[in-house]
């Protein structure tokens, strides 16, 4: 391969520092990337809407301030996408879904204008499924997207574009989003590094109505740990318009870093769910790595009770779309039957219902405030299943052992209803 065949592979770091030293343009490298789209994306769709006119104008002007010394940010000149659930100014946000193929918010996402002002340059939006509501991505505007290792299979959901995008070299980064692990399980999938942040550590502004209670995050997804670390600092802080960040941020400033040797508890089994072997002894080889280093790992059950809210789950998101509906019913009238059905079964969700789900939300985050002072980590498998065929909505076995529509999710959802981050890692081979 030539140079310019080979920096599309390029990590985000890597652009950075030769930007800085004058080695390498950000003009080439979203040329090489365009062209690998062009490659790449028929076959996999993960990206299904694009600015090239204007990114590489834009990346003309990175090129510019750098040769001047003037970068606006550690992001300057950083290729990205963004997922289609998240607003852009000057791109449709569909969400997947018909209701909204044409919809212009005329808004970025707060997490891609402050990418955007950093000097970020936005390749275009990524793919998910209807309502990013599922755990595969498909929909009925744009189809399905391929894992770029098995295109047969899914990269999983909802942010499997984002994650098929990286892995593909369409971009070495992507902001993503996670509701119960849409951003780690597909990572997970992909070979790829996903966070989700702590609650309002992202804060959120301009942004569709939310499915999962404040759930909900946006995080960044690349190849390589100081990848997304990149993106997640030049994107964190807290903000006016997010009450809750406010907070997040006084909570980071007060928690000491951890010295020395972690304290690890491993859970390879959440309660009864099935985990796939092959991803057990993936994670078991890991967490031995971890030991190998020194830290002080512990091998037992999970020290809190998360049934409750993972039995809830299936009427958080019911209520979540009837709420949605009834503020937009032209959206459910074009909405996938399935969506419509499950916004009716919201509907008979009671106010009481709701409100003992997030007093038990409640009395969940103030238990892992607790687990957390005698523990650093707690280290788990990000999906219970490996990838499944593109166009399923899930696996129905794993392990031999039948499974409904979140038994692949089992492990991750939890996390989101606590406000905790999770970081999905990837044992390399």
């Amino acid at each position: 391969m030539t140079e310019e065949e080979e920096l599309w592979a390029l990590p985000a770091t890597t652009l950075a520092r030769r930007y800085r030293e004058g080695s390498l343009s950000p003009t080439a490298v979203v040329q090489a990337i365009q062209a690998r789209i062009d490659a790449v994306n028929p076959r996999l769709n993960a990206v299904v809407s694009r600015r090239d006119e204007a990114v590489l104008a834009e990346a003309q002007a990175s090129a510019r301030r750098f040769a001047g010394g003037r970068p606006l940010s550690p992001l300057d000149g950083i290729p990205l996408t963004v997922k289609d659930s998240l607003f852009l100014a000057d791109l449709p946000t569909t969400c997947g879904t018909a209701a909204l193929a044409d919809f212009r918010p005329g808004f970025d996402e707060l997490a891609a204008a402050r990418a955007r002002a950093g000097g970020a340059l936005i390749l275009g939006k990524t793919n998910v499924p209807e309502f990013a509501n599922d755990g595969y991505t498909a929909n009925p505007v744009f189809g399905v997207t391929g894992n770029p290792w098995a295109p047969e299979l899914t990269p999983g959901g909802s942010s499997g574009g984002a994650v098929a995008a990286v892995a593909a070299g369409m971009g070495p980064l992507a902001i993503a989003q996670d509701g119960g692990g849409s951003i780690r399980r597909p990572a997970s999938h992909t070979g790829l590094v996903g966070l989700k942040p702590s609650l309002s550590a992202w804060p959120r502004h301009h942004a569709l109505p939310g499915l999962l209670l404040d759930f909900d995050c946006i995080g960044p997804v690349g190849r390589t740990v100081a990848d997304v670390r990149l993106l997640f600092d030049a994107v964190r802080g807290p903000a006016a318009q997010d009450r809750s960040s406010q907070a997040v941020a006084w909570a980071a400033a007060q928690r000491p870093r951890v010295a020395g040797p972690l304290r690890v508890l491993y859970v390879e089994h959440l309660n009864a769910n099935p985990l796939d072997r092959q991803i057990a002894a993936s994670c078991r080889a890991a967490v031995q790595q971890l030991a190998a280093l020194g830290h002080r790992v512990e091998d037992a059950e999970l020290p809190l009770d998360v049934d409750f809210v993972m039995q809830a789950w299936p009427e958080i998101g019911q209520t979540g779309l009837a709420a949605m509906f009834e503020q937009h019913p032209d959206w459910e009238e074009q909405a996938s039957p399935k969506y419509r059905a499950a916004a009716d079964s919201g509907r008979r969700v009671s106010g009481a219902r709701v409100w003992q789900i997030m007093e038990r939300v409640a009395r969940l985050r103030r238990e892992c405030a607790a687990v957390f002072e005698r523990i650093d980590v707690i280290a788990m498998p990000a999906a219970a299943a490996l990838p499944w065929p593109a166009h399923e909505a899930y696996p129905t076995h794993i392990d031999g052992q039948e499974v409904g529509p979140r038994g692949h999710a089992a492990y991750t959802g939890w996390v989101n209803a606590a406000g905790l981050p999770g970081l999905a890692l990837t044992q390399p081979v």
